[in-house]
């Protein structure tokens, strides 16, 4: 008998079995392991990647890796071209003879499962004053000497605006730019050639901190991409006002002539705050970003391209109109939107950078169809927070059963409790809706949204380490709108526990990951 069925239809494959899928895990290299107060590109960094291809993973998503200012916070950073001196590894200083063993077994002993930021500052900038000592000692034909002197080559475009910034606040007892007298708040070009002469030394010392942080990572990088392992970053669409790339390019933001802000960023009143989150931000001036062909963002995206395989950029509807607050008010409620750059922005990194760019947009919060559309023409893909499916007992589009595969799926994000804890404190209505959808029960529920979030059609899955580690809140990485006591989460190696990362392994294969 002779089917009905075209030859062509049987032998096709289907286009959603025929994509490729992908899983990974969001920590930030801060929780590491380590004994120095702060994980650290150093061995137990290593041991994470060897970790995620044991649990079958293929990526590993970072917060942003810059230098941390006040409040610690990995998205308020003195540069976005900068790397963090806090994650460098004494013990691979060590091995490059820049430290020595007695050195580091004077190091206090500070706390494993929370970063005391104000003590690692003090113990880390001990050890990396002595570190400066010896590098300095080192022959111009030291190989190691070679290597810095091609990193500052290579990096002048922000390395010098960077160090001298950080080597005047130095000076000025760690204040707020804006604070120092005139004639380093507002240097003239030839004002800041005579800065970088006085200040030369201590420009060397941070110099030496970013290459090596850059150096350990490049390293660090290049084993987990042999591994077959891409690396997620993440950059905030703002940069902080105490920052060397307001300092030194006060024209492409909103300023006053004394540099102060005339209006800062922030969100309105949203889920995670009913007087909405002021950030404090300044905030771009497009036009004149504009006028020099969107010459920073291209820089800054091309230096982050250089630390990561792919890049997130948060608070991505920002592009198309940004919140904006008048400097001074006390919350985020009375702002105003104002349009941002649109597609302008992106057509002019497509042209240096080539079509399709590796960046994923951050597109949670108040979105609207012209936010969509950016997103789309680009083909980002944005974002779906299975925790926040279940706040709401109707459907919703962050349901699974909504998802298109140009997405990304996690259970949550780093400003979301564990899941474990999110359901401990959700309302009955939430709990049985995820009882229902899940079938589980309270017990398991981090891995239900772990199986849920990889049964997903989004082409890509994220996963907290927390919820791996199915752990409660007092493990959550930051609290929107709470002023301190963030980003301290740390683990320990025995918390790498191979039973689960077998489990994840399987789950993974099942969905075809």
């Amino acid at each position: 008998m002779t089917s009905n069925v075209p030859m062509q239809t049987q032998t096709q494959t289907h286009p959603v079995l025929n994509s490729e899928r992908y899983a990974g895990i969001l920590a930030h290299p801060t929780s590491f392991p380590s004994y120095y107060g702060i994980g650290d590109l150093g061995k137990n960094a290593y041991d994470f990647i060897d970790y995620l291809i044991s649990a079958g993973q293929t990526l590993w998503q970072v917060l942003p890796l810059g230098p941390t200012g006040f409040g610690d916070s990995p998205y308020q950073g003195f540069s976005a071209f900068a790397g963090q001196p806090l994650l460098i590894s004494p013990d691979r200083m060590a091995d490059e003879g820049l430290l020595t063993e007695e050195e580091l077994s004077a190091y206090p002993n500070l706390p494993v499962k929370c970063v005391d930021y104000g003590a690692v500052i003090q113990a880390k900038n001990s050890l990396f004053a002595s570190a400066y000592q010896r590098f300095q000692r080192l022959d111009e034909t030291n190989n190691m000497k070679k290597r810095y002197h091609k990193f500052c080559e290579e990096n002048v475009e922000w390395l010098n605006g960077y160090t001298l910034f950080m080597a005047l606040k130095d000076a000025n007892e760690g204040r707020l730019w804006l604070e120092w007298d005139e004639e380093l708040r507002i240097p003239t070009k030839a004002g800041m050639e005579k800065l970088a002469k006085i200040h030369e030394e201590r420009m060397g010392y941070y110099k030496m901190l970013q290459f090596l942080f850059f150096d350990q990572w490049h390293a660090l990088k290049a084993y987990a991409n042999q591994k077959g392992i891409r690396i997620i970053g993440d950059i905030p669409i703002f940069v902080s006002l105490d920052s060397a790339d307001v300092w030194a390019n006060r024209e492409l933001f909103q300023l006053e002539e004394d540099g102060y802000p005339t209006v800062v960023a922030g969100v309105p009143p949203d889920y995670f705050s009913e007087t909405g989150q002021l950030w404090g931000n300044p905030l771009y001036d497009w036009s004149a970003h504009e006028k020099q062909g969107f010459a920073w963002w291209i820089s800054r995206i091309k230096s982050q391209l250089k630390l990561v395989d792919i890049v997130r950029i948060d608070h991505f509807r920002g592009f198309d109109a940004y919140w904006a607050v008048k400097y001074g008010e006390p919350t985020a409620v009375d702002g105003e939107w104002m349009d941002g750059p649109k597609e302008k922005l992106f057509e002019a990194i497509q042209k240096e950078l080539g079509k399709d760019l590796p960046i994923w947009a951050e597109d949670l919060g108040v979105i609207t169809e012209e936010v969509e559309k950016l997103r789309d023409d680009f083909q980002f893909p944005g974002m779906k927070i299975l925790q926040f499916a279940f706040e709401d007992i109707e459907d919703n589009d962050m349901m699974p059963h909504h998802h298109i595969p140009n997405c990304i799926c996690y259970t949550g994000t780093h400003d979301n409790d564990t899941t474990v804890g999110w359901y401990k404190h959700a309302p009955k209505k939430s709990q049985k809706k995820v009882r229902r959808y899940m079938n589980t029960g309270a017990a398991t529920v981090s891995w239900a949204f772990i199986r849920t979030a990889l049964g997903s059609v989004a082409k890509y899955v994220i996963i907290p380490l927390q919820d791996v580690m199915s752990l409660d809140s007092e493990a959550r990485m930051n609290m929107p709108g709470r002023a301190a006591g963030n980003w301290g989460w740390r683990f320990e190696t025995k918390d790498l526990d191979a039973h689960w990362a077998e489990y994840l392994r399987k789950l993974t294969k099942i969905y075809r990951r």
